[in-house]
């Protein structure tokens, strides 16, 4: 799964290792070994026509002198077909033949080149014999050759990788018949300058037969001219096998791939981090995420487990997305009343990709300060100065250090955290706050689940934000990384779904993202999806899948029942008929990935 845990066409890629990796790992298990192995790689057709278009093709002795100057250095074994032509040129003088001593195996090779080249090539073997076959006497070079080696080498190297194509080290080196580590450093020296580049390019079950089918295939290297028109060649070859597929089929396709449907369901905690990840930055009302859109997703869902993922610091939750903090009547401005309710919207997300999600959510000065302290109430106020100035504090210091009563506390907090000002470490705290005979102290299960629980309560902001919850400039690009994310989440992007997301990103500045992605080779573009308008573009091992699905009719074919908060709630997005509000209280009901029914919570349950 090499192809799959790196970048297989050797262009730059600025995102961590461990996120490329991620990339692919959450459709792995719909696809099957051999077909894994091959998601993302380079065209072998389109490899072949490039290398037979660059290599060049010799007609007559004029022909041969131009290619002798390009290359300098051409082993006679290489040219056996243009041998018919060398004796003009070495009649002319415009053709030297040296002997050369091949490294690895000490015999003597004839080495084809022209008079201008001498000095470069005895810079690289200043011991080269020069003779003819015509003449009798030998060449006798001009006085005063120098050169540095190093550069020699590199100059020989940069131009065969100018006509052959994607190669390695020890290929190049023994058409060469050069010592490998000397070829080693020359490509280096190309890749600083820019002028080739390493990756795997060709599919393994093209590579040489000198390298094991089970073993990592070696670096390769290529030119970035000649890489760039593979590409090409790859992407329009790839656009062209594309089928699409309906709306209904790409619903079946998501259900795998959100593993909504039964058998794609995660476990444990590695399920519940994949899901999560996979989630981020989506927004659900609160009462929505643990009964509704994890359980849906990880079999055998415990809150324990998401618990112990808050509290270690490796998830947390919060509003990104404040709400308008006033509204116009009768042409003057009203400020809102906060009315925190369980349907506030909420995210759980990787705490290390708060710092962009806050930035993209929260950017420019209509959505970065929507909501300061004198929109809110005093109970409210209190607690939110109180966290600006001690930091993160558990309930009880809060209560101890404003003077307010518990109850006061608890109505301050679940106002500050539903329109997005605080959040805590753990997910316990918004289950307190969410559940009102938790609050009271009463119920059955009052001595399991106590009235307030482990975890201090904090401001949601970036590690350097300010205090008033701006969040600071993140390191990363936040629309390039919200451009990763999508794909993230539904495999397949169009505009159609940013509908269901509280990030108001334009999608022109996602379609340039999504367009350079897809030239450096990360990603698929093409028309995947009937029925949808605009480009689309699609994770490689993302478009495997859904050729998956679409050939079997039987996947996704069960009911599924969702929740109207789901992300999977499209219906009147991409599939017909009217939307169903993003409610708790509503549940649709998928079959064959065509909704049948959509219906009240109380009638589902029934």
């Amino acid at each position: 799964h090499e192809i799959l845990n790196a970048n297989p066409y050797g262009f730059l890629d600025d995102a961590p290792l461990e996120e490329r990796r991620s990339r692919a790992v959450s459709m792995r298990h719909v696809l099957q070994p051999e077909e894994a192995a091959t998601v993302g790689a380079l065209d072998a057709d389109a490899i072949a026509a490039v290398c037979e278009e660059a290599w060049p093709r010799v007609r007559d002795a004029d022909e041969l002198q131009e290619v002798l100057h390009l290359l300098a250095w051409v082993p006679e074994d290489r040219a056996t077909e243009w041998r018919a032509f060398l004796p003009d040129l070495l009649d002319s003088g415009q053709a030297l033949v040296l002997v050369h001593t091949d490294p690895t195996t000490g015999t003597t090779i004839p080495i084809w080149t022209t008079p201008d080249h001498l000095s470069l090539l005895t810079a690289i073997h200043p011991d080269l014999a020069a003779f003819t076959d015509t003449q009798q006497h030998e060449y006798t070079p001009p006085p005063g050759l120098s050169g540095d080696e190093q550069e020699a080498r590199a100059t020989v190297v940069r131009n065969w990788m100018e006509v052959i194509g994607p190669t390695t080290a020890q290929e190049l080196a023994t058409a060469l018949r050069w010592p490998i580590p000397a070829t080693q450093t020359a490509l280096e020296q190309l890749e600083a300058q820019g002028q080739v580049l390493r990756g795997t390019f060709r599919p393994w079950d093209n590579l040489p037969s000198s390298q094991a089918r089970d073993a990592k295939p070696e670096i390769e290297w290529c030119d970035r001219r000649l890489l760039a028109r593979i590409h090409r060649r790859t992407v329009l070859t790839l656009r062209r096998e594309i089928q699409t597929v309906s709306a209904s089929d790409f619903m079946r396709f998501l259900f795998r791939w959100q593993h909504v449907a039964p058998t794609a369901r995660l476990h444990g905690e590695p399920g519940l981090q994949t899901v999560l990840e996979q989630l981020a930055g989506f927004e659900a009302a609160a009462s929505a995420w643990e009964p509704h859109v994890l359980r849906s997703r990880v079999g055998d869902y415990r809150p324990d487990t998401l618990d112990y993922l808050c509290l270690r610091g490796m998830i947390t939750w919060g509003r990104l997305t404040p709400p308008t903090p006033d509204h116009t009547l009768l042409g003057v401005k009203q400020k809102k009343r906060v009315i925190p309710t369980s349907l506030a919207p909420i995210s759980l997300f990787p705490r290390n990709d708060a710092d962009w999600l806050l930035c993209l959510a929260r950017k420019g000065p209509k959505n970065s300060q929507a909501w300061l302290p004198e929109n809110l109430s005093s109970v409210a106020r209190t607690v939110y100065h109180y966290l600006s100035q001690r930091g993160a504090s558990f309930f009880a210091d809060v209560t101890h250090g404003t003077n307010q009563l518990q109850a006061e506390v608890e109505q301050g907090l679940w106002e500050l955290a539903s329109i997005g000002l605080v959040t805590a470490d753990g997910f316990d705290n918004l289950r307190a706050l969410l559940d009102p005979k938790r609050r009271r102290g009463i119920g059955r299960h009052q001595k399991q689940r106590p009235r307030h629980t482990i975890g201090r309560w904090s401001l949601l902001k970036t590690g350097t934000g300010e205090p008033d919850g701006t969040p600071a400039k993140p390191a990363s690009n936040p629309t390039e990384a919200w451009a990763r994310q999508l794909l993230r989440r539904y495999g397949i992007v169009f505009r159609d779904l940013l509908k269901r997301e509280s990030l108001s990103v334009p999608w022109r500045d996602l379609l340039m993202i999504y367009r350079r992605l897809e030239l450096r080779g990360e990603i698929r573009g093409g028309h995947f999806v009937s029925g949808m308008t605009g480009e689309q573009f699609g994770l490689p091992e993302a478009v495997e899948a859904l050729r998956a699905v679409r050939k079997d009719p039987q996947a996704g074919a069960r009911e599924i029942r969702l929740s109207g908060s789901d992300p999977l709630n499209l219906v009147g997005i991409i599939l017909p008929g009217d939307r169903i509000p993003s409610h708790p209280s509503r549940y649709v009901i998928y079959r064959n990935g065509v909704p049948v029914a959509s219906e009240p919570l109380s009638r589902v349950s029934a």
